[in-house]
């Protein structure tokens, strides 16, 4: 075991992905704004084209590879534009017309219109709910599974490493989308998938002010062709975005432990409350995914989500918070929350709230919520 494998996750946070320590040089070099490269000659060497490869970029995806899976010297990180670029790239690289994919039925809210663009490319999309590992039933054929879990925004969870051993006995590939546990909650290579996807956008980098998508995989063909579909698109970050991000890692240890422990307080605020329905949050030790989500998570995450019982009153409760910003998104280091049924692409009720805690006082964040709360119900 190396010793990135043992040290803790804060360590490993702070550390991640800094460049060899020379006299003189920054620990974290500054970002590297280029086209091109001096490249006499035959092309050779990691940097010769501005949507090829960057500095700055190799930095963050050996960072984010060192978190992913710690000590696993053959994972290869690759960072996009945003995390539906992620999403896309893997896709779209791995299906071709005639494939099979599983996609959650109950996902983030843009999955319907990624089904549509493989539909018309000639690929069938079969959906299943995350909950009860209900993809078992539909994975017969199927090229591709992909998981999200703990599902967004209803926090279902199902169990990676059995869904992995059956997709791969039926020759099946396994992406999981590991955007609101992060790899400080759950590592989905460790449990059998072939690519963990997520957004960087989200609760890696913490501070609502940067898009940016990552796909980290340890099979060297696969991680070629998801490359290969970067180049082709071109949807690749910006070296601020990525220097930014990759500066914010250095506390996500230190923000995933408030955020989630703030979310686990004020879900057990919440739960002896009779104005609030479907309250789902993967810590408590009452709700229904928290089994399988303790033999799997490290970390339960920063978002809770429960149904108010009328769209008016949603609304009021929203209006009434002075601590949350009403925001979509999750994962900041300000509480966020909204009406999700706003968007229209979630199947969840009028009075659905999907409220992501951020890093204020505990008992500033509960007292605002349940003052926000009471209010509302007037």
């Amino acid at each position: 075991m190396t010793q990135s494998a043992q040290i803790g996750d804060g360590t490993r946070a702070v550390r991640a992905g800094l460049p060899e320590a020379l006299k003189n040089e920054p620990t974290l070099p500054g970002p590297v704004f280029a086209a091109h490269f001096h490249l006499p000659g035959d092309v050779s060497g990691p940097y010769t084209y501005g949507r090829d490869d960057n500095p700055t970029w190799t930095h963050l995806e050996r960072a984010i590879g060192e978190l992913e899976a710690p000590g696993q010297e053959d994972v290869d990180t690759l960072v996009f534009a945003s995390g539906m670029a992620a999403i896309s790239a893997v896709l779209f690289s791995q299906l071709k017309a005639g494939d099979v994919v599983v996609l959650p039925s109950d996902g983030y809210q843009v999955f319907p219109l990624v089904r549509e663009q493989l539909t018309a490319f000639g690929i069938e999309v079969r959906t299943a709910p995350t909950g009860g590992d209900a993809q078992l039933d539909v994975l017969d054929g199927a090229k591709l599974l992909w998981i999200e879990t703990p599902s967004n925004p209803g926090l279902d969870v199902c169990d990676v490493r059995r869904l992995a051993e059956a997709a791969h006995a039926r020759g099946a590939l396994v992406a999981v989308d590991n955007t609101l546990a992060t790899p400080l909650g759950q590592r989905p290579l460790e449990l059998g998938a072939d690519f963990s996807v997520a957004s960087g956008t989200k609760q890696l980098t913490g501070h609502g002010d940067i898009l940016l998508g990552y796909v980290t995989c340890r099979d060297a063909g696969l991680t070629a062709s998801v490359r290969g579909w970067r180049k082709i698109v071109g949807a690749i970050p910006g070296p601020m975005e990525a220097w930014l991000a990759h500066r914010s890692l250095a506390t996500l240890q230190l923000r995933a432990e408030r955020q989630n422990a703030n979310a686990l307080t004020l879900a057990l605020a919440l739960r002896d409350r009779d104005d609030i329905g479907g309250l789902r949050y993967p810590g408590l030790p009452d709700d229904p995914s928290h089994k399988i989500a303790a033999r799997q998570m490290r970390r339960f995450g920063c978002v809770v989500s429960f149904t108010l019982s009328t769209r008016a009153r949603a609304e009021r409760f929203m209006e009434a918070l002075t601590l949350v910003d009403d925001a979509t998104s999750f994962g900041g280091v300000r509480s966020t929350a909204e009406r999700r049924r706003r968007w229209g692409g979630d199947d969840v009720p009028e009075g659905f709230i999907r409220f992501s805690a951020g890093a204020e006082d505990p008992d500033d964040l509960v007292a605002d919520v349940l003052r926000a709360l009471d209010e509302a119900a007037v």
